[in-house]
């Protein structure tokens, strides 16, 4: 790899600066950024890391929510006690990051900040309605995660801008995530299809549908939540739903597979994490 200037501040101001002003790169795990680096697809002339700031680190419970710092490790996302319970397609969505060694070294912020839309903890983050904190020299703000993508590796992250924790409210009743892939393990996502429900008295008063891979962004299937909620969920609502959240997406045709099967796997898989997730909301 090419020489670099190294950086290892210790708060968030100074990482911003340095961030801002040297046309760095951040580094996180590393998982993405060194590969890139050892390959000369990434050639920064400076590299700042994010280790040394412990702020950003951890998951913590505030009422009934849950923050999680944004180098918190993926493996450490995956076995959270709080994530498994309360926002399961999120700990299901790190549990398919590469390998056990990878998710040992990966970051949450990091596998988000990339900007992948098959990334595979955003499904789940979308489920969650979580929100995203940056920070920057100017401060601090915060915006859904469904607002944070503007493009493939694109965010609204302005230069200097640092993701620094995910807050997600109150958890919905139930959720899963469902990874469509080739092999067992440390495969790309063809699809990536998360559902969030709640459910009282046999009616869903809330859904949240996540879908990755299948547009230029990671989307919610808005038409398909519209349809569930107020609703009893019978084979035919899903069945709807399935359709509607594969008529609002917009894939494309790669070497992995074709735009047509996406659609219809997003039909598919749709109903499959619906059903997976009123099980869990209903305590099955």
């Amino acid at each position: 790899m090419k020489s670099f200037a190294f950086f290892e501040p210790t708060t968030l101001a100074e990482a911003s600066r340095l961030f801002a002003e040297e046309h760095a790169q951040l580094l996180a795990g590393g998982t993405d950024l060194v590969i890139g680096m050892k390959a000369y697809t990434e050639t920064p002339q400076s590299v700042v890391s994010l280790q040394k700031i412990p702020e950003l680190v951890g998951i913590t419970t505030d009422g009934d929510s849950v923050n999680i710092g944004a180098m918190t490790k993926i493996r450490e996302v995956e076995l959270s006690a709080e994530v498994l319970q309360h926002y399961t397609a999120l700990a299901e969505g790190a549990s398919e990051i590469g390998s056990i060694q990878i998710r040992n070294l990966a970051t949450i912020g990091g596998n988000i900040a990339h900007a992948s839309p098959a990334a595979d903890t955003v499904a789940g983050l979308l489920v969650a309605d979580a929100q995203v904190d940056i920070a920057s020299a100017d401060g601090e703000r915060s915006v859904p995660i469904d607002e944070l993508f503007t493009g493939p590796g694109q965010t609204v992250l302005a230069p200097g801008e640092i993701i620094t924790r995910f807050r997600l409210p109150k958890p919905a009743s139930g959720s899963h995530y469902i990874k469509h892939k080739i092999r067992e393990v440390m495969d790309l996502a063809f699809i990536g299809v998360a559902a969030a429900v709640n459910l009282e008295n046999g009616t869903i008063t809330d859904a949240r549908i996540g879908l990755a891979a299948v547009a230029p962004t990671p989307i919610r299937a808005t038409e398909a939540e519209n349809l569930l909620r107020g609703n009893e969920p019978t084979p035919a609502l899903l069945e709807q739903a399935g359709e509607a959240a594969a008529a609002g997406c917009s894939p494309i045709s790669d070497l992995r597979c074709s735009a047509e099967h996406r659609r219809e796997m997003v039909n598919v898989l749709t109903k499959r994490t619906l059903e997976n997730a009123l099980a869990r909301a209903s305590g099955e």
